[in-house]
């Protein structure tokens, strides 16, 4: 009997320190768990943040971050900053269509809809673009607006990869923001390839023609010209840049005077960009300027966004592609047509057809 009791005591005490131990390791697990939901990052312009250890839903304040967003992970978007054109529309996703327009900060006298954003829940606010003085008041003033951590992310053309880089390991999406960024590091570093192999002498004389008139431009160094810049092209304007928003009024004067020997063309909203290349073509105002004369005017490509210039996102990585080939053919040795069906598929989940590549090209490429 004593014997008996023993073992009981025994089997007792054993059962006592095992729960003891489970309960223990229990605790550990669930405080683990309990550190794991935050985290501190700091953002490219050196503010710190606490942000969850998961994040699944971003809202962007403009057009920039919602194009690397959509083309990273469209999935984590719980709004956009307003309504898709039906050009915009034909070569997004559906997914992308449906969300909500919460607005966002961006040009004069925009503001996102405070009310609606909240209700989204966005677990962070990302202002992608420039990282200055100004980005970061307004971030500022946006995270005490929203008590929402607002991220600011640096997106310049040519560090593109470090911007997806970035994202990536923000929101748990490393594989596909290293796919990407490697995609913009390459293309980048191939287009300076070409520009090494062209004399100062052949590089091309190039005019960016904006505005109702094409008689508003962008010099060389403008962020708004960038792409030319990239590619070795010369821009011919020689103005004064302005911030912001850019635009340059010139005259026609200047232009001839600048007598540039490709003239690319992005005209305002409204206007439609093959009828100022004709007006261009045809006026004469502009036949004896070399470009015109040569029929080497070509309109930027606009689908799904401006390849060349506003918003100056990701889309600008197609337009290097675009200006070296159009520029530098022969040195570039490049299938455009088989780069942009390849840009579209991995960076807009968008299979073009042959129709579409057609459309999306037009008077955009040396016929």
């Amino acid at each position: 009997m004593f014997k008996n009791l023993k073992k009981c005591i025994f089997l007792m005490v054993t059962c006592i320190l095992v729960s003891s131990f489970l309960l223990a390791c229990t605790n550990k697990k669930e405080n683990t768990n309990v550190a794991e939901t935050k985290r501190k990052i700091t953002d490219m312009a050196g503010r710190e943040h606490t942000v969850d250890g998961k994040i699944d839903k971003v809202y962007c304040t403009s057009p920039v971050g919602n194009i690397i967003m959509y083309t990273l992970a469209q999935e984590k978007l719980v709004g956009i900053h307003s309504k898709l054109s039906d050009m915009e529309k034909k070569y997004l996703t559906k997914e992308y269509q449906d969300l909500p327009v919460l607005g966002g900060w961006f040009g004069k006298d925009n503001q996102g809809n405070i009310e609606e954003i909240i209700k989204a829940k966005p677990q962070v606010v990302l202002s992608i673009g420039d990282v200055n003085d100004t980005a970061k008041s307004q971030a500022d003033k946006i995270q005490e607006q929203l008590g929402i951590p607002v991220i600011l992310v640096e997106s310049k053309l040519q560090e593109m990869d470090k911007t997806y880089k970035f994202l990536g390991d923000l929101l748990g999406v490393e594989e596909r923001a290293k796919d990407l960024g490697d995609y913009c590091k390459n293309t980048i570093e191939e287009a300076k390839k070409v520009e090494s192999k062209i004399p100062e002498d052949k590089r091309k004389k190039v005019y960016y023609a904006e505005g109702q008139k094409g008689l508003e431009t962008d010099p060389k160094g403008s962020p708004h010209a960038e792409v030319l810049d990239v590619v070795g092209g010369i821009n011919v304007a020689k103005v004064e840049s302005k911030s912001g928003y850019g635009r340059t009024q010139v005259s026609i004067e200047q232009v001839l005077n600048w007598n540039p020997e490709v003239i690319i063309i992005s005209p305002d909203k409204g206007v439609k960009p093959e009828a100022l290349r004709n007006e261009i073509l045809t006026s004469d105002s502009w036949k004896n300027i070399k470009a015109v004369k040569d029929k080497e005017v070509y309109t930027i490509p606009l689908a799904p966004f401006n390849w060349f210039d506003r918003p100056p996102a990701v889309n600008r990585i197609l337009g290097v592609k675009w200006m070296t080939n159009l520029l530098y053919k022969e040195e570039s040795n490049m299938d455009l047509n088989k780069e942009v069906k390849e840009f579209f598929k991995k960076f807009y989940h968008k299979d073009l057809s042959d129709e579409e590549l057609k459309e999306v090209i037009k008077d955009a490429v040396k016929e």
